[in-house]
């Protein structure tokens, strides 16, 4: 099994930078899109389908702002949308899918760059998802949470960890976080595949920044620790184009 993410940055723009092109080429079971930006009837709909996948939207109410999409090949699932938690239900952030014994959450986390009541907003959010994820985990089922994380979780995650250690993304309170996931029965299955492996998943547009490699590492797969057993691989995609994030890919034995 095969689950690809990425922040697409817009999907409407994406599609016009060969979105699709390059999903195909992945060839994923699995495809969790974040930053849509868009509604389904603002999409073609020969243009929002991907044959042979069942598509699933969570758009945000505020127009042109943050939601997040799956796409899925992999029948005998349930799907469903948000938090269930008014606080965060109305930005389309989180799309969760049952399979038996494992969930995976697509998400995409606050970022906290508007200001400190959005870091705050932020924190609460990351609260909220562990503690359904601790009753998940209670009831001895599997989950993967993978998305954009909005933030880098240690120095190696980031070209410039000095001088964004007052930014947002990468702030002591918000690294904390990551941690605790990991404290509470998480790992994150790139690192721990490759422990020592500088790769990052976002550029700025500005300085350009991607062809000089001064990126960011916020797309992440959190996996129980039961989990990781079935984790085979972890692909960035770091030469694929079409936004400021590059896709990310799992490969998950049966």
């Amino acid at each position: 099994m095969k689950i690809t993410t990425w922040n697409v940055n817009g999907i409407r723009a994406a599609l016009g930078k060969g979105m699709w092109e390059s999903l195909r080429l992945i060839d994923p079971d699995v495809i969790c899109l974040q930053e849509i930006k868009a509604k389904p009837d603002q999409v073609e709909e020969n243009q929002r389908q991907l044959d042979g996948y069942d598509a699933y939207w969570n758009p945000a109410e505020r127009p042109g702002y943050s939601g997040v999409a799956t796409y899925l090949r992999v029948d005998k699932h349930i799907t469903s949308f948000g938090l269930n938690d008014e606080r965060f239900d109305d930005e389309g952030r989180v799309i969760r899918t049952d399979y038996f014994d494992m969930v995976l959450f697509n998400v995409y986390f606050p970022n906290g760059q508007r200001g400190l009541e959005r870091v705050e907003y932020k924190l609460n959010f990351y609260t909220r998802l562990l503690d359904i994820c601790n009753q998940i985990h209670g009831e001895g089922r599997k989950i993967i949470i993978t998305g954009d994380f909005n933030t880098a979780h240690q120095e190696i995650d980031l070209a410039n960890p000095k001088e964004n250690s007052k930014t947002s993304g990468f702030l002591p309170e918000e690294r904390e976080w990551v941690q605790k996931y990991l404290d509470s029965g998480f790992l994150d299955a790139f690192r721990v595949l490759y422990p020592d492996r500088v790769q990052y998943t976002w550029w700025t547009y500005r300085f350009g920044a991607r062809s000089r490699n001064i990126g960011w590492r916020l797309d992440y797969f959190l996996v129980s620790e039961a989990l990781m057993e079935n984790v085979s691989d972890v692909l960035i995609h770091e030469d694929v184009q079409g936004s400021d994030h590059c896709p990310v890919t799992l490969f998950l034995n049966d």
